[in-house]
C-alpha cells in the first residue's frame, strides 16, 4: 500500500501533468527514511521539546550547539528567529497532538501535526513549514483540511483550530471557511496515485 507523508502528498497535488507523475515516481523509489537525512529533524524536535518541557524558546538555541553541517548552520538560525518572532509574548500551553492517517483507495497519508498548543487560550494543531519558498494558499487549504477530517475528532479540545506555521516568515495560517468538495478532490488525487503506482 503506498504511504505518503502529508508534505509529500501536498507536493504531488500541487503539480499537474508529467511533473505530477514524476513526483510520484520519485517518492516510490526514494530510500528508506533515515533520521540522518532528515534535514529539519533537529530543529523540529527542538521546538517540540521546548514546548513539551516548558523550557522557553531560548532553549531552542541549543540546537545550534555542535552543528557541523554548513547547510544547517546557515538554515537553522533564520528558522529559530522566525519562530521566536511569531511566538513573541503569546501565552502557550502544550497538549499532545494526535497522529492520524487518511486512507482511501489503498493509499495512506500520514497526518502528523508537530505542535498542539493553546495560544492565548485558543487551542491549535500546528503543522510546521520550514522551506524557503513562501507557503502557497492551496497547500495551506490541503494541509488544514486533511488535519480537520482526521485529527480533529481526536483532539483534547473540540474547537481546535487547524493551522500551518510558515516558520521563516513568522506567519500562522488558519483557514476559517471550509472549501466545498475538497475531500472529493483529494480522493480523486488518491485514486490517480493508486492507479499509477504499480506502473511506475
Amino acid at each position: 500500500m503506498p504511504q505518503f507523508s502529508l508534505t509529500e502528498f501536498v507536493d504531488i497535488v500541487s503539480k499537474s501533468g508529467t511533473p505530477k507523475a514524476t513526483k510520484i515516481r520519485q517518492i516510490k523509489h526514494r530510500p528508506e527514511y533515515s533520521p540522518a537525512t532528515d534535514f529539519y529533524r533537529l530543529i523540529r524536535e527542538g521546538l517540540i521539546e521546548a514546548h513539551q518541557l516548558g523550557q522557553g524558546l531560548n532553549s531552542v538555541d541549543r540546537v545550534l550547539t555542535g552543528l557541523t553541517d554548513l547547510k544547517k548552520k546557515t538554515a537553522y538560525p533564520p528558522i529559530i528567529n522566525g519562530y521566536k518572532k511569531w511566538l513573541g509574548r503569546k501565552s502557550t500551553s502544550w497538549f499532545e497532538p494526535p497522529n492520524e492517517a487518511y486512507t482511501k483507495g489503498n493509499v495512506t497519508i500520514l497526518i502528523n501535526p508537530e505542535l498542539g498548543l493553546e495560544v492565548n487560550g485558543k487551542p491549535h494543531l500546528i503543522k510546521l513549514y520550514f522551506k524557503r519558498e513562501p507557503l502557497a494558499k492551496n497547500k495551506v487549504d490541503i494541509i488544514t483540511h486533511l488535519m480537520a477530517i482526521t485529527a480533529l475528532e481526536h483532539c483534547l479540545y473540540p474547537h481546535t483550530t487547524m493551522s500551518v506555521l510558515d516558520v521563516r516568515r513568522s506567519k500562522l495560517f488558519s483557514p476559517t471557511v471550509p472549501i466545498a468538495g475538497l475531500t472529493d478532490i483529494l480522493n480523486a488525487e488518491l485514486a490517480y496515485i493508486a492507479s499509477l503506482w504499480p506502473r511506475i
